[in-house]
């Protein structure tokens, strides 16, 4: 027996054990919960609340219903003929009526479009699938290593890796976005006989459909529903220098000095992992780092800010250890000890077993910001890098660990937005809204938190920094406006190589248009993993002369983009649209820019070609229709929907500007 009622601001369908709820949720938007026997307000998600809307319509005719909230129409159908009959829920586009995205049955008698798989306990093996579209392009859904912008045709794990980062919204060339707001370890398939998304463990369906007039718009929309990004400080948009690592005070105020008496910019300089007495302790180690709060106070005389690399996990020699063990603030297990990765902490020859911070529990966030802010934040450290947040479980084994928000498999991949939610709760109480975080890993909504993304630990290669350019694309469309990644990549690169040096140069070049501007690295030759590793040279002048005079030209490049990139930042924080895009978001007419996925735009006015070949001086670069093109170092006039071969000099890549923008790319 099945029944269509309507409910307080929504839509609800009862079938056998099956209860559907469909709400309105923001403008042209509408939240779908599917639940045996009630539908579950405890389960975190993404979404901010919704106040009911009176300007939706619902109408109910028999064994068929649809809602009206705004341009989006939400239509509900029951087969009375079959006896096992489900819901099934097509969403449309009010003004046109075209048929946006369509649940659909996986056979004509059973499974339906939803699946609920018994595991015990009230939790399911949880699916819900849609109609595949053979013409349809999806993007978004994160940070992939696979090397693809369009992730139409590929099977995609619901899980939080290094370097790979879920965030499980899409926005589709078909109109719509899709969150699944579920932190469920799982998949999402997107094969052409059907979509499928899969919870391994949950109690609930939970996804949220929107649309709008063209990507920007749907982009808007799902920065309305998970929370816009705070307004970037002007200091973040400056040059980062990193490396693994800076082991000593004296160490990395050198590298500071020299660049000031180079007369080179730098924003930002980071202090690595290993700074601290233990792990977990979350303080200066004295004996490398003497006087912390100098060392601010010089590096603030200087015009730099310092970060530091803050880890979630907790040694049991950690003077915090038995504190947090004894209050529970912990991530627990199903079985076993509650430790969770070796790490080979100071004073030890040997890796031990260390816990991490429950982050999903308010009391542990608070503990663990108590001691950040004794032992950092009062002496004048005002940026964090939240390393290693996915949380780096080894082996990973989400399934048996216990958090304050529920088990493993349903809410693993909150953990990284709510470790962000730490330093965002702690600076709110401070009353500073100048926060920025660098992590590692995120989850939808993490935006609101000041949680700028980079790209793991990469590889140092031209194929690496191939697959950046649509991983940061995609990070965009993910509704993450801040992102970046480690110059010239993570894992090794001999500053000697010929190769790397090109490398390095051509990645310098792709990153000065990126939202943040970071030098990071763990260069030959290396050290063993432990207290004492360190890297080989990763300056701006480790590289050799002719490597050098086209970085700095590069340092100098991203100063005169500043200003520009603050204002598309500023367009970030008041809309969500992000700085760094696909050429469809300005261009959603123009069939070729939904198929471009190695150029992007920074801004509507910036359009960027990054060389990604050893040895490339030239490139083919299609300008997108609509718009005249004008190369900034020639001043030649190119008309859009056109394709050139363009110039690339080792000393710069290809770069646009639509119709003659002021924007000071040459000197």
């Amino acid at each position: 027996m099945t029944a269509i009622r309507s409910v307080e601001n929504g839509l609800e369908v009862s079938s056998h054990r099956q209860l559907l709820r469909i709400e309105p949720w923001g403008a042209d938007s509408v939240r779908v919960r599917v639940s045996l026997g009630r539908i579950r307000d405890d389960i975190p998600g993404a979404l901010l609340a919704s106040t009911p809307d009176p300007a939706a319509e619902i109408t109910i005719d028999g064994d068929r219903a649809t809602l009206v909230n705004g341009d989006l129409t939400v239509a509900v159908h029951i087969d009375p003929g079959e006896a096992e009959s489900e819901a099934e829920v097509v969403f449309r586009r009010t003004s046109t009526g075209e048929e946006l995205l369509a649940e659909e049955r996986a056979h004509f008698w059973w499974p339906g479009p939803r699946l609920f798989q018994p595991h015990g306990n009230g939790f399911h093996r949880l699916e819900q699938r849609f109609r595949a579209y053979d013409d349809e392009r999806l993007y978004g859904l994160g940070q992939r290593t696979h090397g693809r912008l369009d992730q139409k045709g590929l099977v995609l794990d619901l899980v939080q890796r290094n370097a790979e980062i879920s965030i499980p919204f899409l926005l589709s060339s078909r109109g719509y976005g899709l969150l699944w707001n579920m932190p469920a370890v799982g998949r999402v398939e997107f094969a052409h006989n059907g979509t499928r998304w899969v919870a391994d463990s949950a109690r609930q369906i939970d996804y949220w459909v929107t649309t709008g007039n063209g990507p920007a718009e749907i982009l808007s929309r799902y920065a309305d529903a998970t929370g816009r990004p705070p307004l970037l400080p002007d200091w973040a948009t400056g040059f980062w220098q990193c490396k693994l690592r800076y082991r000593t005070q004296e160490e990395l105020m050198s590298v500071v000095r020299e660049h000031k008496r180079r007369g080179l910019p730098m924003s930002v300089i980071i202090t690595d992992f290993f700074h601290w007495t233990h792990l977990g302790d979350w303080k200066f180690d004295p004996a490398e780092w003497p006087d912390p709060a100098g060392m601010v106070k010089e590096l603030a005389d200087l015009g730099v800010k310092l970060m530091v690399s803050i880890w979630p996990t907790v040694s049991p020699y950690s003077e915090n250890y038995r504190q947090m063990e004894a209050e529970g603030l912990l991530v627990g297990t199903e079985s076993g000890v509650p430790h969770h990765a070796p790490w080979k902490d100071k004073g030890f020859e040997v890796e031990m077993p260390v816990a991490f911070y429950d982050a999903t529990n308010p009391r542990a966030r608070e503990f663990v910001w108590s001691r950040v802010r004794e032992n950092y934040y009062n002496l004048g450290v005002r940026a964090f890098w939240i390393d290693a947040c996915e949380p780096e479980i080894r082996p990973n084994h989400p399934g048996n660990l216990a958090f304050h928000a529920g088990p493993g498999n349903e809410v693993f991949n909150l953990y990284s937005r709510e470790s962000a939610r730490t330093f965002a709760e702690g600076f709110a109480a401070e009353g500073d809204d100048e926060l920025v975080l660098l992590c590692r890993s995120g989850w939808a909504g993490g935006q609101r938190y000041g949680a700028a993304l980079w790209s793991g630990d990469i590889g140092a290669t031209f194929d690496s920094l191939r697959r950046q350019v649509r991983a940061g694309l995609n990070v965009a469309m993910s509704g993450v406006p801040w992102w970046t990644t480690d110059i010239g990549g993570f894992h090794g690169g001999d500053p000697d190589d010929p190769e790397f040096r090109e490398l390095i140069v051509r990645w310098f070049q792709f990153n000065a248009f990126c939202p943040l501007f970071r030098l990071h690295g763990y260069r030959d030759p290396k050290k063993p993993f432990g207290p004492d590793m360190t890297g080989g040279p990763n300056e701006v002048w480790s590289f050799g002369d002719e490597a050098y005079e086209h970085i700095t030209a590069v340092l100098e490049l991203r100063e005169r983009l500043r200003p520009y990139l603050a204002a598309q930042l500023t367009v970030a924080h008041e809309t969500g649209v992000p700085p760094m895009r696909p050429l469809f978001v300005d261009f959603q007419d123009d069939p070729r820019a939904w198929e471009i996925d190695d150029q992007f735009l920074l801004g509507p006015d910036v359009l960027v070609a990054p060389i990604t070949e050893y040895g490339a001086r030239s490139r083919s670069v299609y300008l997108p229709a609509g718009a005249e093109w004008i190369d900034p170092w020639t001043g030649a006039s190119h008309p859009g929907g056109s394709t050139l071969d363009a110039d690339a000099p080792l000393g710069r890549i290809p770069v646009f500007l639509r119709n003659g923008a002021q924007v000071p790319v040459a000197p």
